[in-house]
C-alpha cells in the first residue's frame, strides 16, 4: 500500500450549461476574471488560494441521464470570507436559494444556490480551511 493518500486534492469542478456563452459571462462577473483556458464547448477558470479549476461544459456533452435543469449530485463548497454577503450577491445575480445560510458549528457556516444554469454552487466559511491556508506545509 502506498503512503500517499488516494484522493490528493480537488482538481476540477465541472458545471454544465445549455448556454455556455451566458455561463461564461455570469461566472466571469461573479469571479471577476475571464476563463484562462477555452476550447469549443468548454471554458475553465483558475481561482482561489490553491488555483482550483472550475470548468463550464456545454450540456450537449453531459453524461446520459443527467437531468437537464434539475440540480442534483454532490454539493461542492467553496470557502468565502463572508457567507451572508456572498449569498446575497449570488441571489442578486439571478441564482436561486437552494439552502439558506446555516451555522453548522463554531467557525462553520454553509449556504448554497442553484446558478442560472441549474448547477448547485455551495459556499462556506470554514475555519479549518483558514488553518490549512496558514500552515507551513501548504502548497
Amino acid at each position: 500500500m502506498s503512503d500517499k493518500q488516494t484522493l490528493r486534492g480537488l482538481t476540477t469542478v465541472s458545471f454544465w450549461a445549455a448556454d455556455l456563452a451566458a455561463a461564461k459571462k455570469w461566472y466571469s462577473e461573479l469571479l471577476g476574471i475571464d476563463p484562462y483556458f477555452e476550447r469549443p464547448g468548454y471554458a475553465e477558470f483558475r481561482l482561489g488560494d490553491y488555483q482550483h479549476e472550475l470548468g463550464l461544459i456545454d450540456s450537449r456533452y453531459a453524461p446520459d441521464g443527467l437531468a437537464s435543469g434539475h440540480p442534483g449530485g454532490a454539493v461542492v463548497y467553496w470557502h468565502v470570507d463572508d457567507v451572508i454577503t456572498t449569498f446575497q450577491r449570488l441571489l442578486s445575480m439571478g441564482a436561486k436559494e437552494y439552502e439558506a445560510p446555516t451555522e453548522r458549528g463554531p467557525g462553520f457556516i454553509t449556504a448554497s444556490v442553484v446558478d442560472p444554469f441549474g448547477n448547485i454552487l455551495g459556499i462556506m466559511y470554514n475555519r479549518h480551511y483558514l488553518e490549512v491556508l496558514g500552515s507551513p506545509g501548504k502548497m
